[in-house]
């Protein structure tokens, strides 16, 4: 049961993390909103997924 609600906490966290990764103006800002998100889901775990998840999306962003 352990591993089925680490794993819900996970996409949770993903997912609201991707979403507010695109909050902010530069990469940073959208890196910074990403890991304060993901933070308040899952902690340090989240808040690596979400300063990634805005990293990729300034990225993803600069290339359009």
């Amino acid at each position: 049961m352990t591993v089925l609600r680490f794993a819900a906490v996970a996409a949770v966290a993903t997912t609201l993390a991707a979403s507010l990764a695109a909050c902010g103006h530069s990469g940073e800002q959208r890196a910074a909103t990403g890991a304060i998100a993901g933070a308040a889901v899952a902690g340090p775990v989240g808040a690596a997924v979400g300063g990634a998840a805005g990293a990729v999306a300034n990225k993803v962003d600069q290339a359009n």
